[in-house]
């Protein structure tokens, strides 16, 4: 298979270092396409040179995958997917600009460094060419999740977006208490604190931007702020129970 990514940062260059593919990387840094392809022995491609491949992967940020599938997606013969992270909005523009493609949506729930992990997975439009990258994500000892772009989107919600809220707030508010007051929870919150603080505020902005979390986040926390003794209790004993009743 001859694989076009487009985007050839860290996601991207995951995908050409996990599909057993012909790959060539094409950005809108150029420099950025030669580095990857340098490293992974690859080529790297203009954005608007002309040719097409059996399939093309968008490796792109959120904000931006859908201008990116409307300009590159009939470059595709067989097979488009993307690796963006969201789901509804790009397997909605794969819809439009590729109807009679392969299709599928991949979202590796862990950063590029710490592969292998678990891969949630939909199959839009599946078929050889989407069955062949999905079993080699597998043979690099990923776990494929399968699910749907709604199921998936809302779980981003609460475990991306909101997440982040919840750290970032604990971070703003905690960031003068000096370490030797750490407590073994507030501890955990440093380190998680530690590691959002440690990335790309562009990445968090996106997610932010995407998914509704942070809201949730705001009134949970408004509620447990405005609660007295007995309804603390009761957040608390609510908040338990659903815990231990996660289905995974």
């Amino acid at each position: 298979m001859n694989l076009l990514v487009v985007g050839a940062g860290e996601m991207g260059r995951w995908v050409g270092r996990t599909l057993d593919a012909d790959v060539a990387f094409a950005d809108v840094d150029p420099e950025t396409a030669r580095e990857a392809a340098s490293a992974l022995d690859a080529r790297a491609v203009a954005l608007d040179a002309d040719g097409t491949f059996d399939a093309v992967c968008f490796a792109v940020p959120m904000s931006v995958v859908e201008d990116a599938v409307a300009e590159h997606a009939g470059r595709a013969d067989r097979a488009v997917f993307d690796v963006t992270g969201s789901m509804r909005g790009p397997l909605a523009a794969l819809r439009d600009h590729a109807p009679d493609r392969e299709r599928a949506s991949l979202h590796p729930l862990f950063a590029p460094d710490a592969a292998p992990g678990n891969v949630a997975v939909v199959r839009d439009a599946p078929g050889p060419t989407v069955d062949a990258v999905l079993e080699d994500v597998a043979d690099a000892g990923n776990e494929l999740v399968e699910t749907t772009p709604d199921k998936h989107d809302d779980a981003m919600a609460a475990v991306q977006a909101g997440a982040h809220a919840a750290i970032l707030a604990y971070a703003t508010q905690a960031a003068d208490v000096p370490e030797r007051f750490g407590t073994p929870v507030s501890r955990g919150l440093d380190e998680l604190a530690s590691r959002v603080l440690d990335g790309d505020p562009d990445l968090y902005a996106d997610i932010q931007a995407t998914f509704d979390g942070a809201d949730a986040v705001a009134a949970a926390a408004t509620d447990v702020a405005e609660a007295d003794r007995a309804a603390f209790a009761d957040l608390y004993r609510e908040a338990s129970d659903r815990w231990r009743d996660r289905d995974g």
